[in-house]
């Protein structure tokens, strides 16, 4: 195992030397790539709120995501699968903490264990998601079909699942490039790539982009489920 400490690691690792902050160029690109991504997803979201505060009426979230596997048709539980989703995401940013920081420890092992549980993780919000949407889809809901009415009862329109499929979806696209991420860094540790580099820089770039998918799900969660 290589002796390289993971402080001094960095040193070797700036543009010539001169980053004023002392950030490695590679987690740089990764942040400004996370804020053209924020801006994104925040366009997408602000599209969402003027359009139902300026509609009249809007679905019940209550009434629209009741339902969780195995339930009956009759099944009213609100916000008890999407919590569980939630809960799913936020222990794989869990674990997605700790293999940074074993890589900043030089521990393999510990690496690729919780590289595994996040993938895992990864792969179980996406299994949920597509139950949702496969639910929904039954229920009669797609892009340009909105079954659900209005909380007071009138007739809604397709903005609500219009927005829903296209900021869900777009949020489940991120969740699955980073399953693809995260398992491309789980080959490297396993065929010692990083031990050969003396650090594991790439695991924190993906760990950040990780931590940036689990954030976003707060706000969709917020919007769509919540309010």
């Amino acid at each position: 195992m290589s002796t390289t400490t993971a402080a001094a690691v960095p040193e070797k690792l700036w543009s010539g030397g001169k980053s004023p902050f002392k950030v490695e160029y590679g987690k740089l690109m990764m942040w400004y790539f996370l804020m053209s991504d924020a801006f994104t997803f925040g366009a997408f979201l602000i599209a969402y709120g003027t359009t139902r505060f300026a509609t009249n009426g809007w679905p019940n979230p209550n009434e629209v995501f009741r339902s969780y596997p195995l339930a009956g048709e009759n099944s009213h539980a609100p916000l008890v699968f999407v919590s569980i989703m939630t809960f799913i995401l936020i222990i794989s940013s869990v674990t997605m903490v700790l293999a940074v920081q074993a890589g900043q420890q030089m521990k393999k092992n510990a690496v690729v264990i919780n590289l595994l549980l996040t993938i895992l993780g990864g792969l179980a919000f996406l299994s949920c998601q597509a139950w949702e949407w496969n639910h929904l889809f039954h229920e009669g809901a797609w892009w340009g079909r909105n079954p659900f009415m209005n909380a007071d009862g009138t007739q809604s329109t397709t903005g609500f699942t219009n927005f829903f499929f296209t900021i869900t979806g777009f949020h489940g696209f991120h969740v699955f490039s980073g399953v693809i991420i995260n398992i491309v860094m789980l080959i490297m540790t396993l065929t010692d790539k990083f031990e050969k580099r003396g650090h594991y820089l790439m695991i924190e770039k993906a760990g950040l982009y990780w931590h940036f998918v689990d954030l976003v799900w707060v706000f969709v969660f917020t919007c769509f489920y919540l309010i």
